[in-house]
């Protein structure tokens, strides 16, 4: 027999149940032999006697108790996503789209005279930090918008401070100012507020009183011409609304496995929770940029605040708590990149986690004392908004699939019914992947790949709500545009041992040896194939911890 099978096999004496009859017969044995083994034996079974009584009234308590507590989880997240499936196919079944919805018309230019009057002055804010590999994109884009020049202001908001980037916005900005675009470049001395800073320091120019509505684009983000003429118009009708937010289209999807699923994930989020959400609330998480806003109601609620990491959700709740309404239009796309490095991606993510569960923290008291707006909207932001999908979905998904689910072939005593492993993760997948059917072949490794950053989701949120070390942490999510078409991969020289030590992540490696061990041990003793899902599980979570995942650019 191997070390290997007969380590497993004392792993297997000692761990289960039937290894306390074993501990009563060696203990009853040991008078037979010498003094020193009645000794040695007797020690062993006293460890195995104590290992015994903590696992019957300490380990096996806790478990049962966190798996009450995930299938409650589970419960919740199960209703919450066929609840916003549903609202979405009814949706589509009686076509209500945002045109018919709320009253749109495109704006009168016929008369020659007024033409250019008729046009609300129009404010576009770009904010940037050293991207210099897109900014050109973003500048050019919103300056070939299809809107009259005098009626629209471009407004770079430049905080880089790499001297290649600065001259690259100068640059295109200049160019573009010779054609006749009226375009400012606001540099400021410092980054106090990272993002949410560099906006409210722009809406305190002067020029800016004059404008009535403002654009917002990453740097990333190139809108198409008629993006104005197809969101502007909903403002203008509907004075209730404030914010038009519009859909995410990427371009880079292709680029990796990394990207495709994002990709799912992505769509997912605007097909489901942006969609469900304008539709029935009239709310919805401002996604930060390809969206335009009523000046009036962001000055109303506050203006833009630097207290977490998610002011653009900071800002639309506040809006929401004043009676402004919000409205997706889901036909308006614009072309954005998605982050195709590992490193990035997890940067990314830990800001879009943890800035909600910090910001839940902030505002439930205010969001319960405020009398705008009715006990459904408020049990609406507090629950689903928040709790649901900021807070349980996170945790739920680390904690249930990655530690409690392989915890149980240890403790045969864990009982987690079929509807929570199959049933409802089977049905969630499927309403997820329908948002990208051309990806519906890949629904196993976004599986896969979700659990895994699943943990870093998790700890992102545990550190907003707990106000722990990096809470305010901002990293702004690198873009590569066509660095990786001017960097030839070929022609690196990074010595390969170099590339993989600053590629390991320990804590994937960490949690995939756990997954690993959980299903050798299904394997040996398990009757079942739940083996399957542990060591292609663990295999994922390798595949991270050696960071080959995502697009790797080497320093040439």
């Amino acid at each position: 027999m191997s070390p290997f099978m007969k380590f497993f096999l004392f792993l297997y004496d000692y761990l289960s149940p039937s290894s306390f009859f074993l501990v009563q017969r060696n203990t009853l044995g040991a008078s037979l032999d010498t003094t020193d083994g009645v000794v040695r034996s007797g020690i062993i079974g006293e460890i195995i006697y104590i290992w015994k009584q903590t696992r019957i009234f300490v380990f096996i308590p806790i478990l049962k108790c966190l798996v009450t507590i995930c299938l409650v989880m589970s419960l919740l997240l199960f209703i919450e996503r066929v609840y916003m499936s549903i609202v979405v196919v009814f949706v589509k079944l009686l076509r209500r789209t945002p045109e018919k919805v709320h009253k749109w018309e495109p704006i009168n230019d016929d008369d020659l005279e007024l033409a250019n009057t008729n046009y609300p002055m129009v404010l576009i804010q770009i904010p940037m930090y050293n991207e210099k590999e897109v900014c050109q994109l973003s500048i050019g884009a919103a300056c070939r918008l299809s809107w009259p020049l005098d009626r629209m202001i471009v407004q770079v908001l430049d905080d880089s401070t790499d001297p290649a980037s600065k001259e690259l916005v100068n640059a295109e900005c200049d160019k573009w100012a010779r054609k006749g675009i009226n375009i400012m470049s606001e540099i400021r001395d410092n980054r106090i507020g990272y993002k949410a800073g560099a906006l409210k320091a722009g809406m305190m120019h002067n020029y800016v009183k004059q404008c009535e509505f403002v654009a917002i684009f990453d740097a990333d983000f190139q809108p198409d011409p008629d993006f104005l003429e197809r969101t502007i118009p909903f403002l203008i009708h509907n004075h209730e609304i404030s914010l038009v937010q519009c859909r995410w289209k990427f371009v880079n999807a292709n680029e990796c496995l990394m990207t495709r699923m994002q990709e799912m994930s992505l769509n997912y989020h605007f097909v489901a929770e942006q969609e469900s959400g304008s539709s029935i609330h009239a709310f919805f998480g401002f996604n930060g940029t390809a969206g335009v806003w009523r000046i009036a109601a962001l000055n109303e609620a506050g203006g833009w605040k630097d207290r977490t990491t998610v002011e653009d959700m900071d800002l639309a709740v506040r809006a929401c708590l004043h009676g402004w309404k919000f409205v997706y239009v889901h036909d308006v796309e614009v072309k954005n990149e998605l982050p195709s490095t590992f490193k990035a991606y997890r940067f990314q993510q830990h800001r879009w986690s943890c800035g909600p569960a910090n910001l839940w923290r902030k505002m439930t008291m205010e969001i319960l004392q405020n009398k705008k707006v009715s006990a459904w909207k408020k049990l609406y932001l507090i629950y689903n908004f928040f709790f649901i999908r900021k807070i349980v979905v996170h945790i739920f998904t680390f904690v249930f699939y990655c530690l409690i689910l392989p915890t149980t072939v240890l403790f045969p005593e864990l009982q987690v019914p079929k509807w929570a492993t199959v049933y409802f993760p089977t049905t969630i997948t499927i309403l997820n992947a329908i948002a990208t059917p051309r990806s519906l072949h890949l629904l196993v490794f976004w599986i896969l790949f979700e659990n895994v950053m699943s943990m870093h989701r998790t700890k992102a949120t545990f550190i907003g709500l707990l106000e722990a070390g990096r809470v305010n942490e901002w990293v702004v999510t690198e873009k590569l545009g066509d660095t990786l078409k001017s960097k030839l991969i070929g022609k690196a020289t990074t010595k390969l041992y170099t590339r993989f030590g600053q590629r390991l992540n320990w804590r994937e490696l960490v949690v995939g040896l756990y997954i690993f061990f959980c299903g050798c041990y299904d394997f040996a003793y398990g009757g079942s194939y739940f083996y399957v899902y542990l060591f292609l599980q663990s295999c994922a979570f390798f595949v991270a911890g050696v960071g080959y995942i995502g697009t790797f650019v080497p320093t040439v």
